[in-house]
C-alpha cells in the first residue's frame, strides 16, 4: 500500500499530569516532511460524545496531510480519570498546557490549536497564556463562555418541563451562585467550572499573530457569516491575524448523539490549511 494511501491509525496513551492520568490519542503525520502539529481540544459536557466521530474522520484526514494531531480528554471528560464535578477551567487549562508541552515534543512544524465549540474558548485561553507563535482552526467558536453555560443550564430547565416533580423552586443560576452543583443531563456542573467557563472569551493573543482559519456550519442553504461572527473576526484582524473563515451548509453534528456527517466541513478545513500553509512561519 503506497504512503498515499495510507490509513493514518492512532496511538492511544494516557498523558501524566498533576492530578492524574489525560487519555490522548496521537495521529502521526504521514509523509516524509510533516507540515506541521495540531492540539485538540473538545468540547463541552455531552458535546465531546456526539462529536467524536466528524473529529476522528477530520483528525485521520489531516494525518494523512502531513500534521501530527494530537487529541486529549480533559479532567473528567471522556476516558480520563476524574469526574466531571472534579473540574475546573484552570485544571482544563492546565491539562491543555500538558499537552501541548507533549505535542512540542513529539511532533514538528507550525503549531495549529485546533478548537471545537467550548474548546476555542480553551485554545485561545492557553495560546494567550503561552509566549509562543501558533495558528488557530476553531469550528464553531463562541463568542463567549457565558453564552456557552447558558445553552447549557437550558438544558436543565427543559428537564424540569419534562419531569415537573423535579422542580427544586431554584433555577440553576441561582443554586450556582448559592454555592450549590447543578446535574444537567448527567453532568454535574459545580460553581467553580460555571465561573471559570462564564469568564471565558474567545479573544485574539496580541502578541506573534499568526493565522487564523474559522468555519461554521448553518442549515440555510447558502448561509452567511453573522454579524456577530463578522465582529468577532474584525478584532482579529485588528490584532494582526491573517483570518480564513466560511460557513457550510451542514448539520449541527455536535447537538445529537445521531451519527450526523458534515464532510464539506473535513474538506474545507483541509483546503483553507493548505491555502494558509505558505503563510505559515515555522517556530
Amino acid at each position: 500500500m503506497s504512503s498515499s494511501c495510507r490509513v493514518a491509525l492512532p496511538e492511544a496513551f494516557f498523558l501524566p499530569t498533576g492530578s492524574g492520568q489525560r487519555f490522548c490519542l496521537f495521529y502521526p503525520p504521514q509523509g516524509e516532511a510533516p507540515r506541521g502539529s495540531i492540539l485538540y481540544l473538545h468540547p463541552f459536557a455531552e458535546e465531546l460524545n456526539c462529536t467524536r466521530r466528524m473529529v476522528a474522520q477530520q483528525a485521520r484526514s489531516l494525518a494523512q496531510a502531513g500534521y501530527g494531531v494530537l487529541q486529549i480528554d480533559l479532567l473528567g471528560c471522556g476516558d480520563s480519570e476524574g469526574e466531571f464535578a472534579d473540574a475546573t477551567w484552570e485544571a482544563w487549562l492546565q491539562d491543555a498546557r500538558h499537552a501541548h508541552c507533549w505535542l512540542r515534543e513529539h511532533a514538528s512544524g507550525p503549531l495549529w490549536f485546533w478548537g471545537l465549540r467550548t474548546g476555542a474558548l480553551l485554545a485561545t485561553a492557553l495560546a494567550n497564556a503561552l509566549a509562543e507563535r501558533c495558528n488557530f482552526l476553531l469550528w464553531q467558536p463562541p463568542p463567549s463562555g457565558q453564552q456557552m453555560l447558558q445553552q447549557f443550564l437550558r438544558l436543565h430547565t427543559a428537564s424540569q418541563w419534562l419531569d415537573a416533580g423535579n422542580a427544586s423552586g431554584q433555577t440553576p443560576a441561582n443554586m450556582l451562585d448559592n454555592g450549590q452543583p447543578v446535574d444537567i443531563a448527567g453532568y454535574t456542573l459545580t460553581p467553580a467550572l460555571a465561573r471559570g467557563l462564564a469568564a471565558a472569551r474567545l479573544e485574539p493573543p496580541s502578541q506573534n499573530p499568526g493565522q487564523l482559519v474559522w468555519l461554521e456550519l448553518s442549515a440555510q442553504a447558502e448561509p452567511v457569516l453573522s454579524p456577530a461572527s463578522e465582529k468577532q473576526l474584525a478584532g482579529w484582524r485588528d490584532a494582526g491575524w491573517a483570518v480564513s473563515a466560511q460557513v457550510l451548509t451542514g448539520p449541527p453534528f455536535w447537538q445529537t448523539v445521531a451519527t450526523e456527517e458534515a464532510p464539506s466541513l473535513v474538506q474545507a478545513t483541509l483546503d483553507m490549511l493548505a491555502k494558509t500553509a505558505a503563510h505559515t512561519t515555522p517556530p
